[in-house]
This record gives C-alpha cells, sequence and structure tokens, in this order.
C-alpha cells in the first residue's frame, strides 16, 4: 500500500510540472488550467494520499491490537458488571 500511494505521489508531482507547458493554452476563469492543478489539485491530491494512510494504519493498528489481545489471553472471559457499593 505505501508503494501504491508513493506512487501516486511521484505521479502527481511529476505529471503537474511535466505537462504544465500544454496546459497553459486552457485557461479556467482567466487563469491558466497548469495554476489550478499544481495550486489546488495536486494538494488535494497529496491531502487525499495522508487521510487514505492515516485511516488504513489505524485500521491496521486496531486490527493488530485485537489479534495480539485474543492471542495473549485466549481463556479469558468479559469481567462481569460489578454491583454499585452503598
Amino acid at each position: 500500500m505505501t508503494g501504491w500511494l508513493l506512487l501516486l505521489w511521484l505521479l502527481t508531482g511529476f505529471g503537474v510540472a511535466f505537462f504544465a507547458r500544454e496546459l497553459t493554452g486552457l485557461s479556467v476563469f482567466g487563469w491558466p488550467l497548469s495554476f489550478y492543478l499544481a495550486a489546488q489539485g495536486a494538494s488535494l491530491v497529496y491531502l487525499a494520499i495522508l487521510g487514505f494512510y492515516a485511516w488504513r494504519m489505524r485500521r491496521l493498528d486496531l486490527a493488530a491490537n485485537a489479534a495480539a489481545n485474543s492471542a495473549a489471553n485466549p481463556a479469558a472471559k468479559p469481567a462481569a458488571p460489578r454491583e454499585p457499593r452503598p
């Protein structure tokens, strides 16, 4: 997963710089399209990469912790709730 995300990061950074000259002929609201891709598009892709990585790593960490806890004490039962004392 890390390799795929790094590849996406590389392609995004390289693609914006490589195709910027060809995209200057197209304009959005008077600004060249390459400006929008570099300023907003690439930043949003980087943010999405970071968000996906954090979400996926959290899920993997929780699954690993649950597996480690169940392997460490397989016969343990959850504790019964205690009655409050007066």
